[in-house]
């Protein structure tokens, strides 16, 4: 493999991701006179556009979709490689691509992401939503659906419920309140009503984009708005149907069976009653069953590496215990000269109390950002220090149309029994939650235009005692802003 090499770079990166060219930026913007490359098998990549620090660890962001060149051209000691790699060489620091050809390197991350693990494989009436692409897909078979049923409680599975009209949707969750990955239940109640209503119209003209069923221009971009979780999804997603919005939420139940209306006709234990015949059913483990025209499922991830160990045949990752390839705290993985970042690594360093890892656009980009720095200092053996952006897990984004803030713990993630909550709600306008551990802050949850995210994260930040004023912290007629500024 040594001889086959055609070039040998000083950094190559592997993924064309946000952590992936938040890397490569990096790299190029520290060493201007280093060989970088960027190994992507599509023809675009994702670049972080409109950055606006909001404090000291909040951050907002749009995601541009841009044609590789722009990259290119932006950095002259960059090269990009269009092709998926078919093996990784650790010992002998080279990466084989799908085309045959040989890269060595020096330095290397790996920000190759990951995919959503379908309730089966290879059924056409289902569609996993990950990406840009496959909610471009979800998009288009939309066009034509009258009810579709979505599988998940997680980001993308509150976007899609929210966002798309003029159909009829049956929502799956497996647990006992929506969202629960981001909110308690006191918190979805005040959202389920957004369920109910009708849409609010744009006060003014929307910056996002309003996408068609059309394919983008050759060589054209697409821009999203990273404020939200999967926020390619926040389009306009029209569907055929008469229907302004009719959600059905089923609570704590899994996917049981799919199968087609062939098979449900064929059957002898067929009692389903259906007012029309569907090309896909979804039986529930409530022991219902749905017809729709597709299912889309937005549920747990699975780390690319994983699915295809062929890939990485020729070496062996520490893995950690949900799948993802252990790094430390200057984002290197276990084999010598490979670093990680974004969705396809696990922080395995000792972590702030008041941070964890969640596989969001904001943590890929803060990661990718600090495995480039980390790359740059070792290879001019300079000391890195961990990241302030570690410390407090921070998080912006909008649901059901609310503006919607996370700031440490804010759903008492391993706190045990010994915390407390304070919450204030007015219905239709604002949640607030705080989590208090020994009389301190250690979480929050903010949802509506409430103004309290910098008070709020200094006051977690700071550990400051707030036993003193009990359930005042929360009083409305108190201006805790000033208080405390």
């Amino acid at each position: 493999m040594e001889n086959k090499k055609e070039k040998t770079f000083q950094f190559v990166v592997m993924g064309g991701g946000i952590a992936g060219v938040t890397c490569v930026e990096q790299l190029s913007s520290q060493i201007p006179s280093a060989d970088v490359a960027l190994i992507t098998a599509g023809p675009h990549i994702k670049a972080v556009t409109n950055y606006k620090q909001v404090s000291r660890t909040l951050e907002e962001f749009d995601v541009e979709e841009q044609p590789s060149s722009v990259l290119e051209e932006k950095f002259p000691n960059l090269t990009i490689i269009h092709s998926a790699v078919k093996s990784l060489h650790t010992k002998s620091h080279c990466v084989e691509t799908a085309d045959g050809r040989v890269f060595g390197y020096k330095k290397l991350c790996i920000c190759s992401g990951a995919r959503p693990k379908l309730l089966t494989q290879d059924n056409p009436y289902v569609l996993g939503i990950r990406d840009t692409d496959s909610a471009q897909e979800f998009q288009k078979r939309l066009s034509k659906a009258k009810r579709i049923v979505i599988v998940g409680n997680g980001g993308i599975a509150l976007e899609l419920v929210y966002e798309v009209e003029g159909c009829e949707v049956i929502w799956a969750v497996k647990d006992k309140a929506i969202g629960n990955t981001f909110f308690d239940a006191g918190a979805a109640q005040f959202l389920i009503p957004s369920l109910e209503a009708d849409k609010p119209q744009a006060a003014a003209p929307c910056k996002r984009p309003r996408y068609t069923t059309e394919e983008a221009a050759p060589g054209g971009s697409h821009t999203f708005t990273a404020g939200s979780v999967f926020s390619f999804l926040p389009l306009t997603l029209l569907a055929c149907a008469q229907v302004s919005r009719r959600v059905s939420v089923e609570y704590q139940c899994e996917v049981e069976k799919i199968f087609t209306s062939e098979v449900l006709h064929k059957s002898p234990q067929q009692t389903l009653r259906t007012e029309c015949d569907w090309p896909v059913y979804v039986r529930l483990t409530n022991a219902k069953t749905f017809g729709c025209d597709f299912v889309s499922t937005a549920t747990t991830l699975i780390y690319l590496y994983v699915l295809h160990l062929s890939l990485f045949c020729l070496f062996f990752f520490v893995v950690a215990d949900d799948g993802g390839l252990q790094v430390d705290d200057h984002m290197m993985t276990s084999e010598p000269d490979v670093y990680a970042a974004g969705d396809v690594c696990t922080a395995c360093w000792e972590q702030s109390p008041l941070w964890q890892q969640m596989r969001l656009w904001t943590q890929a980009r803060q990661m990718g950002w600090y495995a480039g720095r980390c790359m740059a200092a070792h290879s001019l053996s300079e000391p890195v220090e961990l990241d302030f952006c570690f410390e407090l897990f921070s998080h912006i984004t909008k649901f059901f149309n609310y503006k919607v803030v996370l700031l440490g713990k804010f759903n008492g993630q391993g706190l045990g029994p010994d915390h407390e909550l304070l919450v204030r709600c007015t219905k239709g306008q604002e949640y607030v939650k705080v989590v208090l551990s020994g009389g301190r802050m250690v979480g929050a949850v903010l949802i509506g235009e409430t103004d309290l995210e910098e008070t709020f994260e200094n006051l977690i930040l700071n550990q400051m005692d707030l036993t003193p004023y009990g359930e005042e912290l929360l009083n409305p007629d108190i201006d805790i802003e000033d208080y405390f500024d």
